[in-house]
């Protein structure tokens, strides 16, 4: 059986490869939603991904995986991690892992990006290594996951 792991994208999250390359490099989601694909094939997942600009639609997205046999969460929330009680909020309410990733390093950007208030709801948070934050990300739900 596949476990099912959801990847959300946050808001201006589609834009990568089109914003600053020296905080978030050159790939775009798609090329991040491949390499998300490829290694969940290699570690048995079922990887789905949804992006959304629209808090009410990330919401929305997030109440469905309480019912629609998600096993585990991978959330870049981009700006909405700083403020986001809504998004932090549908989080708690889901009764799998949830890990945060960050392309850039939170914590060496501006003040209001180094906190994140999906912080008390999460297994565990990953940033700084561009791509890699999302791959180690998967590799943790999946760890999580074998370990329950």
């Amino acid at each position: 059986m596949t476990k099912k792991i959801l990847v959300l994208h946050g808001i201006n999250l589609n834009m990568f490869g089109k914003r600053d390359a020296s905080v978030y490099g050159t790939a775009t989601l798609e090329d991040i939603n491949q390499a998300l694909g490829r290694l969940g094939g290699e570690l048995g997942l079922d990887v789905q991904t949804f992006q959304t600009n629209h808090e009410g639609e990330m919401v929305t997205r997030i109440h469905a995986a309480l019912e629609d046999g998600t096993r585990a969460v991978v959330i870049n929330a981009g700006a909405w991690t700083h403020y986001s009680y809504g998004i932090r909020d549908a989080l708690a309410i889901l009764r799998c892992p949830i890990l945060e990733v960050h392309m850039s390093n939170i914590h060496a950007r501006e003040a209001f990006r180094q906190h994140s208030v999906f912080s008390d709801v999460v297994a565990g948070q990953i940033s700084g290594m561009g791509v890699e934050s999302y791959l180690s990300g998967l590799r943790a739900a999946a760890k999580l996951l074998a370990a329950a």
